[in-house]
């Protein structure tokens, strides 16, 4: 090696040892220990926290709407189909419950039927001690009653009866019905495709030429109105509905206001000047 190099080595650890060194000693900083929190206990899940349902109470429990109105829709149900079976007796919400299998509904329920779902529902009717039976549309029982019923309602020009409410109404209305095809009359509304029952009243009967019938069935008057049919009979020479169709009246015409007559005002600003102006004129 070099001896120079090494000369300078060793000059610089002379340097090295000679330079006084300040070490910066760290303070030591007490630190005061915080107060350990104590651990949240862990919180449960919205599943375990709710309540578990158990067979035994459920049923009585409050339920929601659904079960409340099936409960119900289940009375109602058969109540109807005991009257149109021919059975006239009311029963009690015990024995309707036990005919219709839900006698495991509960107190809440059973509550609310007796109160207010079975008093308001306008299928059930209500008896003075507290029994329960179908309400029909119409009081009918057999075929005279419902031909009394027909009969009644056309003499009074109320018109005809629904299909849909004489079957509600009537127990075992499919035998009736055959017994009384001579005395109905059927007609489907063209609206809504339903049957309407009219009484066939015989005496009003007559008899009408056949060459009339096919003039009258090859018409179609179907989308026109009134003012159209009576325009069509006067180009053939018909005037027979010159009073049926509607008249339109003519707009009422509004009246001129009649002018005001203008009144001479005499002037306030000039009063104290009122006798030299006289004067002047």
């Amino acid at each position: 090696m070099d001896p120079a190099l090494l000369r300078e080595r060793e000059a610089f650890k002379r340097r090295a040892f000679a330079t006084p060194v300040v070490e910066n000693k760290r303070k030591k900083v007490n630190v005061v220990d915080e107060p350990k929190k104590k651990p949240r206990p862990p919180q449960r899940s919205s599943v375990s926290a709710a309540p578990k349902i158990d067979a035994t109470n459920y049923k009585l429990m409050t339920g929601s709407s659904q079960y409340k109105f099936g409960v119900l829709a289940k009375i109602v149900k058969h109540l109807k189909t005991l009257h149109q079976d021919g059975a006239d007796h009311a029963l009690t919400l015990e024995e309707i419950l036990d005919e219709t299998n839900q006698l495991d509904v509960g107190m809440k329920i059973s509550q609310w039927l007796r109160t207010e779902a079975l008093n308001s529902n306008p299928k059930i009717e209500v008896t003075s001690d507290g029994r329960y039976m179908f309400k029909p549309p119409y009081k009918v029982r057999d075929r005279k009653s419902l031909l009394k019923l027909l009969r009644q309602t056309d003499l009074k020009g109320y018109g005809g009866i629904l299909l849909e409410d004489i079957q509600e109404s009537l127990p075992n209305h499919e035998k009736v019905l055959k017994m009384l095809e001579k005395d109905i009359v059927y007609i489907t509304r063209p609206v809504d495709k339903k049957k309407i029952l009219f009484y066939n009243d015989k005496t009003a009967h007559m008899p009408i030429d056949e060459e009339f019938q096919k003039l009258w069935r090859s018409v179609a008057v179907d989308g026109i109105d009134d003012n159209k049919i009576e325009e069509y009979l006067e180009n053939q020479g018909i005037r027979s509905m010159q009073d049926t169709s509607q008249k339109v009246l003519p707009a009422k015409l509004k009246r001129k206001a009649a002018p005001k007559k203008r009144t001479y005002k005499k002037p306030r600003d000039n009063e104290h000047l009122k006798e030299i102006l006289e004067e002047y004129d």
